[in-house]
């Protein structure tokens, strides 16, 4: 399950300065990432693959450095992600996740 970890960073300074709010975001984390039908790891497989099909180089990092380290994920499986961004979103968003992948797996 997603441990209470968020890299946007105003969340710090948020937790300090209204404390409900982020509770409340706390809250929806923990409601979005529980893993009813679908297990945490193909939840995270799904994030890594919107956030490359958005081609955010920082939220593909962040999930994939994420993923390699909460629960093992793979390159290969990345990369099977990978592959349904470059039928969906095309050339230019898989390329530029595919570097990150790449850098993230040489580590």
């Amino acid at each position: 399950m997603k441990k209470e970890v968020f890299y946007g960073k105003g969340m710090g300074k948020l937790k300090e300065e209204d404390e409900d709010l982020y509770q409340a975001i706390v809250a929806l984390n923990d409601a979005v990432w529980n893993g009813k039908a679908l297990d945490y790891k193909t939840q995270k497989l799904i994030a890594i693959g919107i956030a490359a099909s958005n081609a955010d180089s920082r939220a593909t990092e962040k999930q994939i450095m994420s993923a390699k380290k909460e629960l093992g994920v793979t390159r290969d499986e990345v990369i099977d992600v990978l592959k349904v961004v470059l039928l969906t979103s095309g050339m230019q968003p898989f390329n530029k996740a595919l570097q990150i992948a790449n850098k993230v797996f040489e580590e």
